[in-house]
This record gives C-alpha cells, sequence and structure tokens, in this order.
C-alpha cells in the first residue's frame, strides 16, 4: 500500500467511528419498527405541512398512520404531475414546505412515453446519504482492507439542464458526488467531473484512463453490473491507447473535453507513470487481454444491484473481474432509497425504516384499487408485495410498481428483496411471467447447457399457438450446437418456476420457446435509442430480459439489427 493510503487510512478513524455510531443507532431502531414508522411518517408531513397540495389533503405532522391512510390515497405519478409542474416553474410550494429546500429534479423515464421529475430536497438528501453512509460503514466493517485502497465509482451529471425555474436536473448520484467533503473525495480515483463529461464513449474512457493508473483501487461500485461488463471489455478494447496515456501523462480525446472540465481533471492526467504502464504491458503479454482482474488484483469488492434482471449479468463478471464478493448496495430509485443490505453475496436488505414511511400492497391486488394495504411491521415472510412510498420530496403513498419479497426480519424490520417491476409481466394466456422468472429460468438453462448468450430479452410472439422469443446477438455464442437442448431447458425452468406457465404449456395453449439471433451491436443500438430518452441514465440503465410488449421482436429486429 502507499504512504498516502496508510495516513489516509489512520486519518479516517475518527470518521468512521462516527459512521459507525448512527448505522448502529439505525440497527438498534429496527427494533421498534411501527414506532419508528409513525414518527418518520409525522415528520415528513410536517415538513411539508405549509404547501398548498398538504393543505388540500389535510395532511400535517399531528396524522396517525390510519388518519393518513384515510385522507389521502394510494397514488402514481399522474396525481403528482400537476403539482411538480409548478413546482418546475418556481412554485416549490406548490408541493414542498418552505423550509424544505429543493436543491434538484432527479429524472425517470420509468414505464410511460413522459419524464418523470422527481424532487430531490436538502432532508430528503440527508436522508439518502445516511442510509449510504451506514451502507458503507458497514461494508467497511466486513472488509477492512478496503481502508487501505481507494473506489471507482461512476456516476451521473446531476445538472444536465435546468427547468424554467432554474432548478437542476440530473441524475442523484452526481449531486452526491458533487457534495462530498474534501477528505471523502480522496477516496475515489475517479472525480466527481468525470460525470459531467456528455460523451458516452469519452466518459467511459477517460473514467478508465484515470481508474487503470490507479493500482490500489479496492472497491468498484455502480448501479447496474452490466455496466462493469461493459467497462472491462472497453478496457480490453482500448489497451493500447489507455497504457500509453498513462505512460505520457495525457488523455486521447482530451481536445473534445469542455476546459472546465479538462483544466479540473488536468492534474492527475498529465503524471506520468511508465512504470504502471510497462506493468500493465506485462500483464497483455502473458495474459492477451487488459481486466480488471489482472490490472486490479487487490480489488476487494464489487458494488452493484444483484436483484431482479440484474442478476443476471453477475454470471459474467468472472472471466472480466474474478470472483471478489459482491456487495447489493440496496433496492433505491429516483423516488427514494429503500433497503440497505447487511451482508455480501444476496439483493436482500433491511427496510429503511427511518428515510421513509413504507407501505405495502399483496403482489395479486391493485395498489391504486385495494384497501388491503400493510405497514412495515404485517408483512409475512416469503409473500410478494408492491412497495408504496412516502418521502420528504413530497411523495406520498406513492406506487413505484416495484414488487419485493420479504425473506425474513431483521428484530421488528423487513428483510426484503427486489423481484421486478410490476409492468415487467407478460401474459399471453393467463401465464402472468415475471421478468425475475425469465432470469431465474435463463440463468439456470444457461449453467445446465454451458451455453452462455450474452444480453438477451423474452418477447411474446403471437401465433397457433402464441410462444416466446428469446433474442441474443449471435456473435455471443460459442457454438449453436446445443441451442435446441436451451431453449428447452429455458421451458422446463419456467415451467418449474411458473405454474400457470406449465398449465398453458402442457395443454397446448403456449408453444416451446423459439431462439432470435440478432446481428452483433443490436443491444448496444437498442440501448442507445432507450438512453437518449429525457432520464436516460447510461449507469442507471437496465437491459430488460422481458419486454412484455406483444411482437415487439420484430421492432428489435428491423430498427436495431442491422
Amino acid at each position: 500500500m502507499r504512504a498516502l493510503n496508510l495516513l489516509r487510512a489512520a486519518g479516517g478513524t475518527f470518521t468512521r467511528r462516527r459512521y459507525r455510531r448512527a448505522a448502529h443507532s439505525f440497527l438498534a431502531h429496527t427494533s421498534r419498527c411501527r414506532e419508528v414508522q409513525q414518527q418518520t411518517l409525522q415528520r415528513i408531513l410536517q415538513l411539508n405541512a405549509d404547501s398548498d397540495f398538504s393543505r388540500e389533503w389535510q395532511l400535517d405532522g399531528s396524522c396517525s398512520i390510519s388518519d393518513f391512510q384515510t385522507r389521502f390515497p394510494v397514488s402514481d405519478y399522474e396525481r403528482f404531475r400537476p403539482w411538480i409542474d409548478r413546482v418546475k416553474n418556481g412554485e416549490t410550494t406548490a408541493l414542498l414546505g418552505a423550509a424544505n429546500r429543493l436543491l434538484m429534479f432527479t429524472l425517470s423515464s420509468g414505464t410511460t412515453a413522459d419524464s418523470k421529475f422527481i424532487p430531490i430536497t436538502e432532508p430528503f438528501l440527508k436522508d439518502y446519504r445516511q442510509g449510504w453512509q451506514n451502507w458503507g460503514i458497514l461494508t467497511y466493517d466486513d472488509f477492512p482492507r478496503l481502508k487501505y485502497q481507494n473506489i471507482v465509482q461512476l456516476s451521473s451529471n446531476f445538472d444536465k439542464f435546468r427547468t424554467p425555474g432554474g432548478t437542476p436536473c440530473g441524475n442523484i448520484s452526481g449531486l452526491v458526488a458533487a457534495m462530498q467533503s474534501p477528505v471523502v473525495k480522496l477516496l475515489y480515483t475517479v472525480p466527481g467531473e468525470v460525470s459531467q463529461i456528455e460523451d458516452p464513449h469519452l466518459k467511459y474512457y477517460t473514467a478508465l484512463r484515470l481508474a487503470i493508473a490507479d493500482q490500489d483501487v479496492g472497491m468498484i461500485t455502480t448501479a447496474n453490473p452490466s455496466t462493469l461488463l461493459h467497462l472491462a471489455q472497453f478496457a480490453d478494447q482500448q489497451r493500447e491507447s489507455l497504457i500509453r496515456d498513462i505512460a505520457d501523462g495525457r488523455l486521447t480525446g482530451a481536445a473534445q473535453l469542455e476546459p472546465a472540465i479538462l483544466k479540473t481533471l488536468q492534474p492527475k492526467l498529465k503524471r506520468k507513470n511508465r512504470a504502471r504502464a510497462r506493468e500493465l504491458e506485462r500483464i497483455v503479454a502473458r495474459t492477451g487481454h487488459l481486466y480488471p482482474r489482472d490490472f486490479w488484483p487487490g480489488l476487494s469488492l464489487l458494488a452493484v444491484w444483484m436483484g431482479g434482471s440484474a442478476g443476471a449479468y453477475l454470471s459474467q463478471l468472472a472471466p472480466y473481474y474474478g470472483t471478489p464478493p459482491v456487495r447489493d448496495h440496496g433496492l433505491s430509485a429516483s423516488e427514494g432509497r429503500m433497503t440497505i443490505p447487511l451482508e455480501s453475496g444476496t439483493s436482500t436488505g433491511v427496510l429503511d425504516i427511518t428515510s421513509h414511511f413504507f407501505e405495502f400492497v399483496p403482489e395479486d391486488e391493485d395498489p391504486l384499487t385495494t384497501s388491503n394495504i400493510l405497514t412495515a411491521d404485517q408483512l409475512e415472510v416469503g409473500q410478494n408485495y408492491f412497495i408504496l412510498l412516502t418521502t420528504p420530496s413530497g411523495l406520498y403513498r406513492y406506487h413505484i410498481c416495484d414488487v419485493v419479497r420479504c425473506t425474513g426480519f431483521y428484530s421488528q424490520t423487513p428483510l426484503l428483496e427486489f423481484l421486478h417491476k410490476g409492468a415487467h409481466i407478460s401474459n399471453l394466456t393467463g401465464e402472468k411471467i415475471t421478468e425475475s422468472q425469465v432470469v431465474t429460468a435463463v440463468r439456470n438453462a444457461v449453467a445446465q447447457t454451458a451455453l452462455e448468450i450474452g444480453q438477451y430479452s423474452l418477447i411474446p410472439q403471437w401465433g397457433e399457438p402464441p410462444h416466446y422469443q428469446l433474442l441474443f446477438e449471435g456473435s455471443a455464442l460459442s457454438s449453436s450446437d446445443q441451442l435446441p437442448t436451451l431453449l428447452a431447458a429455458l421451458d422446463q425452468q419456467l415451467q418449474e418456476t411458473n405454474c400457470e406457465y406449465a398449465e398453458k404449456r402442457q395443454s397446448g395453449r403456449l408453444a416451446l420457446p423459439v431462439a432470435c439471433e440478432l446481428t452483433a451491436g443490436t443491444w448496444a443500438r437498442f440501448a442507445a435509442e432507450r438512453q437518449q430518452k429525457l432520464g436516460g441514465s447510461i449507469e442507471q440503465y437496465k437491459h430488460p430480459c422481458l419486454i412484455p410488449e406483444l411482437d415487439y421482436a420484430q421492432q428489435i429486429l428491423q430498427r436495431f439489427s442491422c
């Protein structure tokens, strides 16, 4: 370890001690789940009590849980859109209390055509950062070596554009990075200013140029493991240029950077590191590649989403990263942070009961119409639920469409794992296949046949009888000989996972899945178009493993498979 890292670890002792006390205080609160949730609800309602919205619905800090549920209905984004539009125009007290300072809007492309503008306020951000600090110190305690190592984090710009009222719009991860203290920033190899680079190719290249020069990286964190996959492949593709830049103290493409960004990055970029470059050249000579498992051999941890469709990528990381532990950083969305995992190797986390007020609806009921709504302390182990959020940013009883499973309890507070978006359900003939079922079935089928197919999507296709198409890029196949075996294994796995699918297959109402091979680069073009939507983010982009839209495969073939 470098001397600077040793000094930094020693100097951070008191900061880690403070974070540890806060995390242990949170864990102690889990023994009083309902009481803490009542207090959290009242704090949130009091915060916005003097807004026009709260006055109209008679919501304030005196509300009990039952009062709140009686006065305000479960809602989707459309109920809030008119009020948020007023906030976007500068009329913040339409939705927010006078003391609830608006910082930015984070954007979500969601499942609708119009992007959703989610307010991020100062109290919301404080809770959000506290959740990250709780996660972080518990992770550092589990991996003590991390305090001597550096972090590579990929985030997105929080100030992509401004609303008519002048409020920044972008991604909350960029805001958190921008507000870090100078001491905390020392932990990060890639400066936050890299998030402001608009061109995706140049952004990734710049991040890699800075990151690979650092041999002491211990943790890589980003939202989706598909980003890690792309990062490793991109590093190998650009290895000659990256090694040359590290040796010469330069950045290929620097002329394309905004002058302010280049000026900030220049002190790091101009350092010539010929010893590191020679080390990287030896790696390429020995292995034929430039992969993270070799240029960061001391990697302690990967911090990425593990739940839902994201889990489909985990098995593909090993050739590039080796087998370091994986720590899910919790169920979170533009609208709020929901869970804090307490151990590695699982997407399950304890509900973050001090940040938001949470409610739950059984998965087989419609949250917008049912009266069967539960609080966190009322969940049952093994059951699936839609999760509803009430946050300091003015979203109340908000139906985010996420489906979670209660896997147990930590003290009196539920442990939850993310399964899928409620919108990601395909129902040709009553089978109601979910994205999480598809991910599990494909993963098991791939393991059985040892036939890796890379990125994929399962899409329903009408016919006599209808069936599902498995779309993947043919270039990912090492051999097509076992493709029929893979499809049979996928079919069997879906039958074992979903009894309705099994019944429809056995009765002949559904046919065997069929393969649909795409040309190389199809998924990249598909992703690029989706990311161009307002609110799209490279780091948070989630490739859909299930696309429920009937016959959508034909559109993909016509538009993206050139």
